[in-house]
């Protein structure tokens, strides 16, 4: 595969508003571009004339693409994902506590089961 394939493909999964890797009606532009392709913001510059007919096409598709992230339907729902992303990572959080706080208690039992180890409390 070329390497602007990988670019093209954003391209179109930006226009078709299935992103991977970006948020869901992210602008389309050239970082927007290099970013959904994997790549580096910036990749995509005018001075590398092999990216002369992908920066037309992004150009292009931008003006044809209706700004949606300005649509407050649009930043409720980007901002309830984030907020379930974020309840996620805080169970997970939760959960990593109680293991180890399990492990702990595991570890104690252990250590009173010699008689030359004593805790150190004062």
């Amino acid at each position: 595969m070329d390497n602007l394939d990988d670019y093209w493909l954003a391209l179109d999964r930006l226009k078709k508003n299935k992103p991977l890797i970006l948020p869901k009606n992210s602008l389309i532009n050239k970082d927007t571009v290099a970013l959904e392709a994997g790549r580096k913001r910036g990749s995509i510059k005018k001075s590398r004339s092999n990216f002369n007919e992908l920066i037309l096409a992004i150009q292009l598709a931008a003006e044809l693409t209706p700004n949606a992230s300005k649509d407050l339907k649009c930043q409720l729902e980007n901002v309830r994902t984030q907020k379930d992303n974020y309840r996620d990572f805080y169970h997970q959080s939760l959960n990593r506590e109680l293991m180890l706080i399990e492990r702990l208690a595991q570890l104690e039992k252990l250590l009173k089961r010699y008689v030359n180890v004593t805790p150190i409390k004062s």
